[in-house]
């Protein structure tokens, strides 16, 4: 292996910038977010165990980086520990600080150390003799330092952040001594410390910042520390146990590190003799190596100087693997917009309008946010929030993202993948279970597994179709008799999926041209249904053409959104209406020819999704399902985009007031973490598939139909959402609180930018005013919008000239509230371009 030098690491640092062949404008992170500079590599040093020695590991890493011949007075090192227990005795940074001292004095190579201590409480700040007050949240702002300098000499910088006085895990320290500190407090100071060194376009730099305990140690929160630091992702080292039982111990640390999406960079651990390395090894397939240092001794009074001088070939090794590990990483995410560019085919992308600097490279996701990587002269991870929840599947906060990858790995190492017909696993038993006692509770009977939301709606259509036949005496019908001819019934601007059979069951739109689907011919009934939206602080009906002998008095306006859900509507003059014109229009298509029939009616409740994001009237929805329900003709809900919360109820039946026959659900099943679909039906329409002969029966399944891991995440889901413990969320009144800011929301809707506005459960939609030119899906007018939303650490995608943002079932109000805050600014920004 070639020796990685400051220069070396300056030499391939500048070569790899050379290679960006774009630049992106840095911008200011957004409160709460974080903006991680990586033009210099950073490394979390994690331990299997305490004790393990990974202070050593620190120290005998800057020592092989900072004191290197011939030594480089650009060198630089800064070591956090952002937790300390057992201070001022025990002190990590002050352990590093003086080793390197002694280390640098031995090896006769100038060096300048400092020491800082930012945090402690107050028991800790008296132990140290200091009069210092206490801030709000029970801690002391000490700003103890300590150095020696060298003029022209490399660099090391040793900072503990928060520190306690009893010798006992983080959050037992911080509760006893009234020292609290949260989470992102943590963060928050990690970020400013990285940002105040890193921030230099000097190359030969090197950060390591190391945890307290064992990888599960809780921090002062009492999250476990695994955790906490996981929306940095940085990669890590870890420090393994080479004693009996290690092999154990450091398996379970690698693991429980990979399953929240770290990567390590290297195993090491001190020898005891056992030769543990080479089942380690063996585990990790030699794609992770595993380095073995000497025997520490064990004499408390050995100053440890000759045992470093031992160890330094590993520690030359151990640091070279860490920086080629962060130069390969650098060289890939820099390569990644390009390489996307060359080989993806983007689905809904016109890729003539996508240039390379405008691809978004997603290093990885924490919850609601993506790690997004921006290159520049000054290389970032920054944080965006899933504002379109990757095409409405997310859910999960960090803590729920955790839970279900846990889920996930257990399932899939249990089961794999089995067949389901005729076969029965607990993953699937307790989904199916689940969905029917919850969204499919006081209608639903037998559960459909499917992949996706597409495939789910035509399982939906067979079976409604099915069902008809059934009811009105078409199964029987031979051939010589006439042909039969069986549609549906759906609605203008509703979107039922990509397949052919789906696409059959929605009007003309974009997705149906002869570009996108030349078999096209759309077959079904039409209807152009009212809407609702807020605007100028109201919320209006607006009647499509057909509806155009109707007074205004008739429908009005509302004061609120819920009078728009209230069933004493029922009794208007406006359902009134409803039922006629939708009556006329189902008997003067089957009139037309005796042998069409409408045989389903298929609807998104409440919400068209694709369709930009329109609020149908509830009250027209309800009649055309009571009229249908009157006619046998099966009503299928479409809620793969509207199910398990995302309008703040677990089913649109409760928003609706009345239930389907059949209905699908994908999406926010799982929480967002797999592809799964189902389709609910009664007993009345499994009935229908029942006979002596297998060709009676539903003929439709996919290889993975029911599968496992699927399953469980689902299962695992559908209980997170609904349980006020996980889901804070949740009312007493079973439905989400109310997410977005009721006086943000009236402002933006009275916005002279904006045509109206929906704020529904988790979704936030609004329509740019633009004139026809400007309009409709293939519109390009809100792309300077997207642009500033983004560079607000937003991340969106527009339906033409509609903008939305969608948060999970989980979301905080206030973290909704920032965002429309952001938009609303960004609102006036946009009027004056």
């Amino acid at each position: 292996m070639i020796p990685v030098t400051a220069t070396l690491l300056r030499h391939r640092l500048r070569h790899l910038r050379h290679r960006i062949r774009f630049s992106s404008t840095a911008v200011s992170p957004p409160p709460h977010s974080f903006r991680l500079p990586l033009n210099h590599p950073t490394y979390l040093i994690w331990s299997a165990n305490t004790s393990l020695g990974k202070t050593l590991v620190s120290t005998g890493v800057a020592a092989s980086f900072l004191l290197q011949q011939p030594s480089s007075s650009a060198a630089k090192l800064l070591y956090l520990k952002p937790l300390q227990t057992g201070f001022p005795s025990d002190s990590d940074s002050r352990f590093v600080f003086s080793k390197l001292d002694s280390l640098s004095l031995r090896r006769r190579i100038p060096l300048s150390v400092s020491n800082s201590v930012l945090r402690s409480s107050l028991p800790a700040a008296e132990s140290m003799g200091l009069n210092v007050e206490v801030s709000e949240d029970g801690m002391c702002d000490l700003n103890f330092r300590e150095e020696k300098t060298a003029t022209g000499a490399p660099e090391l910088m040793c900072k503990t952040l928060y520190a306690w006085e009893a010798a006992i895990s983080p959050h037992l320290a911080a509760e006893r001594e009234n020292g609290p500190v949260e989470d992102s407090v943590v963060l928050r100071m990690i970020e400013r410390c990285l940002t105040e060194e890193m921030g230099s376009k000097k190359s030969d730099l090197l950060c390591l910042v190391e945890t307290a305990g064992g990888v599960a140690s809780p921090g002062p929160s009492g999250t476990l520390q695994c955790d906490l630091y996981r929306p940095f992702r940085l990669p890590g080292i870890l420090v393994g146990d080479g004693r009996l039982g290690g092999i154990s111990g450091t398996i379970a640390a690698y693991e429980s590190l990979k399953l929240r999406g770290y990567d390590i960079a290297a195993v090491v651990f001190e020898d005891h003799g056992l030769v543990n390395e080479v089942p380690l090894t063996s585990y990790l397939r030699n794609k992770v190596p595993v380095l073995v240092l000497p025997p520490i001794p064990k004499d408390p009074s050995d100053d440890l100087i000759e045992w470093f001088l031992e160890s330094d070939a590993v520690f030359k090794d151990l640091k070279e693997r860490m920086v080629l590990a962060y130069l390969a990483r650098l060289e890939r995410l820099n390569r990644m917009a390009k390489q996307a560019g060359e080989v993806f085919w983007w689905p809904f992308t016109q890729h003539k309008l996508v240039p390379e600097e405008a691809v978004t490279v997603i290093d990885s996701r924490c919850g609601e946010n993506f790690s997004v990587y921006k290159a520049s002269d000054n290389t970032a991870i920054t944080q965006q929030f899933d504002a379109c929840a990757s095409w409405w599947t997310q859910g999960p906060d960090p803590a729920f993202q955790a839970e279900l990858a846990r889920e996930m790995g257990y399932t899939a190492a249990r089961f794999g993948h089995v067949m389901f017909p005729e076969n029965v696993y607990e993953p699937a038993l307790k989904c199916a279970e689940l969905l029917l006692d919850g969204v499919g509770k006081g209608w639903a009977s037998r559960v459909y597994f499917s992949d996706n939301g597409s495939t789910a709606i035509e399982i939906a259509l067979k079976m409604a179709f099915r069902k008809f036949c059934v009811d009105h005496n078409l199964c029987e019908a031979t051939e010589e008799e006439e042909h039969i001819v069986v549609k549906v019934l759906a609605l203008r601007g509703s979107y039922h999926g990509d397949t052919l059979g789906a696409m059959e069951a929605q009007a003309a739109s974009p997705y149906t041209g002869f570009l996108q689907q030349p078999w096209y011919t759309g077959r079904g009934l039409f209807l152009d249904p009212p809407t609702v939206f807020l605007s100028k602080g109201a919320w209006n009906i607006s009647l499509p053409e057909s509806f155009s002998e109707i007074a205004p008095k008739e429908y009005g306006t509302f004061t609120t959104r819920d009078e728009i859900f209230d069933k004493s509507r029922d009794t208007s003059i406006l359902a009134t209406i409803y039922s006629a014109y939708v009556s006329k229009h189902i008997q003067e298509y089957s009139g037309v020819k005796q042998s069409s029939h409408v045989g389903a009616l298929i609807i998104e409740p409440v919400i068209h999704g694709a369709g930009g994001m329109h609020m149908v009237d509830p009250l027209f929805q309800r009649v055309l399902v009571n009229v249908c329900r009157n006619r046998k003709i099966p009503v299928i809900f479409d809620e793969v985009f509207t199910g398990f919360w995302r309008l703040g109820v677990e089913t649109t039946t409760e928003l609706l007031g009345c239930k389907p026959d059949i209905a699908c659900f994908a999406k926010l099943l799982t929480g967002g973490m797999v592809p799964l679909a189902v389709t609910l039906a009664t007993d009345a329409v499994f009935d229908s598939f029942a006979g002596d002969s297998k060709l009676k029966a539903l003929l439709h399944g996919h290889s993975y139909s029911a599968h496992a891991m699927g399953c469980a995440t689902a299962a695992k889901a559908i209980e997170w959402f609904k349980d006020p413990e996980t889901n804070h969320n949740i009312t007493s009144q079973r439905t989400l609180r109310e997410l977005w800011d009721e006086e943000l929301v009236q402002q933006i809707s009275s916005h002279s930018a904006v045509q109206r506005v929906v704020a529904l459960g988790t979704l936030f939609a609004l329509e740019l005013k633009a004139d026809a030119s400007n309009s409709g899906y293939a519109s390009l007018y809100a792309k300077s919008l997207l642009e500033m939303l983004r560079e607000d650490g937003i991340f969106t995608r527009p339906l033409g000239n509609v903008i939305y943002l969608m948060c999970g079932p989980c979301t905080s109000p206030e973290i909704c509230r920032r965002l429309l805050t952001k938009l609303y600014k960004r609102l006036g920004d946009f009027n004056r371009t």
